[in-house]
């Protein structure tokens, strides 16, 4: 996501129940509905475009009407065509050019659509990369995690090579490398936040390194409050306080600078389910100005909204 700059202190809390922004209306296609969505991004105005992946499109959520969304990219069933995408897994806004950076998962490319009114296709930035996190920094380089090949790559816009920021010494456990590298944060001073899925944990690399330091989780799969399970969407404040999206134990939980030993369930950790402090499955993470959450609930179909008390 991009690194949007939110000081939330120590002591904040937030609504324990969320409010639903987006879908919620079971798993569809119509504008009132997501289908299992990944990541998100929240802009200045509160508007919010989602990765809605099982539908092969990125919807436009406004904080002034949340009963309806908009397709703002694809929409036209999975394919490969420049007008289509493929499970999108995660979008970010670009507003230097007013256009939206998607990963097109399923196409195996990073993609931009204007967000101007009457656009009908993009155009690939990237292509041939297992593509599933997306990340900017106030320089506009690009950051993408690819999967496949274990790594995060840095990109200036137009670039189709990049530089290697993270990872890339194959799949693995080790501190030089990342295993299934799903969601990025880049921080003011360019270190990268890495959420590695098949390793439990959260590596920050910073600029230059060649290898990460384990910031949260890492001691295998579980949920004691040491442990993260299948970590997804995550951002850091303006303190170095991780968020982070612990999917497989259905909570969001909270990692200070300092206190590497275990973290804090700010929502969800009630076990899965349906109710408005519950999540089941949930992927993407993003922030607003104010400091409320956004939390994409994959297997509800839905986005909820924690605000800050």
């Amino acid at each position: 996501m991009f690194s949007l700059l939110v000081n939330i202190p120590a002591i904040a809390k937030w609504a324990q129940n969320g409010v639903t922004i987006a879908g919620g209306n079971e798993y569809g296609s119509a504008t009132n509905q997501v289908g299992s969505p990944y990541g998100l991004f929240v802009d200045d105005s509160q508007t919010v475009v989602i990765a809605d992946t099982g539908n092969h499109r990125i919807m436009q959520w406004k904080n002034s009407d949340t009963t309806t969304g908009q397709v703002v990219a694809g929409g036209e069933g999975a394919g490969n065509g420049l007008h289509q995408l493929q499970y999108p897994t995660d979008v970010l806004i670009d507003k230097e050019t007013d256009s939206l950076i998607i990963c097109d998962q399923g196409n195996q490319r990073v993609v931009r659509w204007s967000r101007r009114s009457g656009t009908t296709q993009g155009e690939i930035l990237i292509d041939n990369i297992n593509c599933y996190g997306l990340a900017m920094d106030e320089q506009r380089y690009l950051y993408v995690s690819d999967g496949e090949q274990g790594e995060v790559r840095r990109y200036r816009l137009g670039e189709k090579i990049g530089t290697l920021v993270a990872g890339g010494n194959g799949q693995g456990g080790g501190l030089n490398q990342l295993n299934s590298p799903v969601y990025l944060f880049v921080d003011r001073d360019h270190s990268v936040y890495v959420s590695e899925n098949w390793n439990h944990r959260v590596m920050k690399w910073m600029e230059g390194a060649t290898e990460g330091i384990v910031v949260a989780g890492g001691q295998r799969a579980g949920n004691a409050l040491t442990q993260l399970e299948n970590p997804n969407g995550l951002f850091v404040d303006t303190f170095g306080t991780l968020y982070v999206v612990d999917s497989g134990n259905h909570r969001v939980m909270r990692w200070t600078q300092g206190d590497k030993k275990q973290g804090t369930v700010i929502m969800g950790g009630n076990g899965i389910g349906a109710g408005a402090n519950q999540f089941a499955y949930p992927r993407g993470l993003s922030v607003d100005r104010h400091g409320d959450l956004y939390v994409a609930d994959w297997g509800n179909h839905r986005v909820q909204r924690f605000s800050i008390e």
